[in-house]
């Protein structure tokens, strides 16, 4: 199966957190936070929402920084992916 979202959705696949700390201190798994830095794996085709121009400005392969509580997240094939705006993304990692 395949996610194509609509209007102005991005699907991401997060990136794996870290499982050490700088000093080298192992983290358990509640220990742990979410990163918010992902994938784009699809992106919406933009166009008209809630009746405004929304052209997309990311593109597939890209890496992301997105806000914290956004999106859905969806389990599709054992994968995890989060469906968010564009508008949650904060900032392209180049």
């Amino acid at each position: 199966m395949k996610l194509v979202p609509l209007g102005d959705r991005v699907v991401l696949k997060q990136l794996v957190a870290e499982e050490t700390t700088k000093s080298g201190i192992i983290l358990t798994g509640q220990a742990k936070e979410k990163p918010q830095e992902a994938e784009v794996i699809a992106v919406g085709p933009g166009g008209m929402v809630d009746g405004k121009e929304v052209t997309m400005q990311v593109e597939v392969g890209s890496k992301v920084i997105y806000s914290k509580y956004a999106g859905t997240e969806v389990k599709l094939d054992g994968e995890e992916y989060i469906i968010v705006r564009q508008s949650d993304i904060l900032a392209v990692v180049e």
